[in-house]
């Protein structure tokens, strides 16, 4: 791993990890994995997985968190303003918030906490794969950093929003 280095000016210089594919023992998949971990955890801002095998499986698990995300922030916006255009009607808000509060509840459980979801794929950025020093391999995943802690405090408020927009909904139509 390259570590950061304060180049000219206060410019940092990215740092990046690469797995390498070498498969010198039967527990290799479980080395990559404890070498991806490792880079999660040190926070690199680029990750280079070569593993085929590890890169999907990590670009599909960081591809259901930002549906989960993205889903949530949605379904929690529309909740909200089906709330605001039709006032007596919850029926309308309330299946949009129940998929709002599903979906950050899982994302919650489930990714919150994971350091993997601080991290994006960076596929065609010709700007980022310059800098970065890639073998020959056919198609490595490159994970990019990024912190998503804005992103979550928005589903978040999003969802409590919707919800309690939507249990005042209720209890005003029942009231």
């Amino acid at each position: 791993m390259v570590s950061a280095v304060e180049g000219d000016g206060n410019k940092k210089v990215p740092t990046f990890h690469v797995i390498r594919e070498v498969y010198d023992s039967s527990d290799a998949h479980q080395r990559f994995e404890a070498e991806l971990d490792k880079a999660l955890e040190a926070k690199a801002d680029y990750i280079i997985i070569e593993p085929p095998r590890l890169g999907d499986e990590t670009g599909r698990w960081i591809t259901v968190g930002n549906c989960l995300h993205k889903t949530a922030v949605v379904s929690g916006l529309a909740s909200l303003l089906s709330s605001l255009l039709w006032h007596n009607k919850p029926v309308i808000a309330g299946p949009m918030c129940a998929v709002s509060l599903f979906c950050s509840g899982l994302y919650t459980v489930s990714w919150n906490y994971d350091p993997c979801c601080q991290y994006q794929v960076v596929e065609n950025n010709e700007e980022v794969l310059i800098k970065l020093p890639l073998a020959d391999v056919s198609s490595p995943v490159i994970l990019g950093y990024e912190p998503n802690t804005k992103t979550k405090y928005l589903h978040r408020s999003v969802t409590l929003l919707s919800a309690a927009f939507c249990a005042w909904q209720i209890w005003r139509s029942y009231k």
